[in-house]
């Protein structure tokens, strides 16, 4: 791609680096959307930017589908020049497509850094020896950070993995060295092993293992539900965070913490009225974009019970948002809980 290679030195300091590729991470401990499936499209991720997230990342994206240009799967790399810093997220256990795979995203569309997904547990991705799989067969692994790597340098390349498989082999340590010496600039580390999906507990002790062992940002990820735990989270060494859950229900979430990270002060939620304004807002903006409400409306089912984690009436409102159809239907649902009255009123 005509690119000049060059070398970065990192330098570590408890939890701050100089690193000019990655400069969101100098003076600085940001705060990263995690990259979700389903969630994390280019509208939501304005979004969490507006509230305060610092670095946000695309769901992830099949390198097999860029390479064979996929229609459906292009759409995914679609993103807003507010967004930035981004990165496009990549999975796939082929080192030759993904490292052509690599290059191709970075022709089109220039996001600020490349991501590579090693930590997924869905099973039909595992299936294909792609996510977390990886974790299983670190040649493997090896061969496609440094495919990657090489094939966009000196554009900064970063990972996500889990921790392990499973219990019986946590290997995040290794795992971290490996794409350390492959020049992977940057690894999130999500606490939790393949086997346990999104359940049990994050082990932060072993996510701190990995922060001391490389000389590498670390962003911590796993049970970050408020500005609390971050700043308690942030005593383990790592560089920064990255939010996923927490985030889908209450993307005010990031400006909660970086309030509290710089003031030791803690905001109270929004009001009622602002987060059902947000909802609204999300529903009518997504299907603007698509230019079909009903169907978008179907699509934002899920979103909207994540929405209502937390609010009152919340198991009447799953209810109805199982079955809504229109925006209409939305206000209608709004106006009846800010009032206080049944949301079936």
């Amino acid at each position: 791609m005509g690119f000049e290679v060059r070398f970065e030195v990192h330098f570590k300091v408890g939890a701050s680096y100089t690193n000019g590729m990655l400069p969101w991470f100098h003076n600085r401990f940001p705060l990263f959307l995690a990259p979700m499936a389903g969630v994390t499209d280019s509208l939501f991720r304005g979004y969490c930017k507006e509230f305060g997230a610092d670095v946000v990342v695309t769901e992830f994206v099949a390198a097999e589908g860029i390479f064979r240009r996929n229609t459906r799967t292009l759409e995914y790399l679609d993103f807003k020049e507010e967004e930035r810093p981004l990165g496009v997220q990549l999975f796939g256990a082929d080192p030759e497509h993904l490292g052509r795979a690599a290059q191709m995203v970075l022709e089109w569309k220039q996001p600020d850094f490349i991501d590579l997904n090693f930590g997924c547990p869905v099973n039909k991705v595992v299936a294909k020896n792609g996510g977390s799989a990886l974790l299983r067969d670190c040649p493997l692994l090896r061969r496609v950070a440094l495919a990657v790597v090489h094939a966009v340098a000196p554009h900064p390349v970063t990972a996500k993995i889990r921790i392990g498989w499973d219990q019986n082999s946590v290997n995040a340590v290794e795992t971290a060295r490996i794409l350390e010496d492959c020049g992977v600039q940057a690894l999130a580390v999500h606490g939790r092993t393949k086997e346990q999906g999104y359940g049990g507990e994050a082990n932060w002790d072993v996510i701190a293992s990995v922060a001391q062992a490389v000389h590498i940002p670390v962003i911590g990820n796993g049970d970050l539900t408020s500005a609390q735990d971050v700043a308690k989270r942030r005593q383990t060494g790592v560089a920064g965070v990255m939010l996923g859950r927490a985030a889908m229900s209450a993307p005010w979430v990031f400006g909660e913490i970086q309030h509290y990270l710089k003031t030791g002060e803690l905001l109270p939620e929004p009001a009622l009225e602002k987060q059902w304004s947000h909802i609204v807002r999300h529903c009518r903006e997504a299907a603007l974009r698509t230019g079909a409400e009903g169907v978008t409306m179907q699509f934002m089912r899920s979103r909207l019970m994540a929405y209502s984690r937390g609010m009152s009436q919340a198991r009447e409102l799953r209810l109805r948002f199982s079955h809504i159809g229109s925006l209409a239907e939305l206000e209608d649902i709004a106006a009846c809980h800010m009032a206080g009255a049944s949301v079936s009123c």
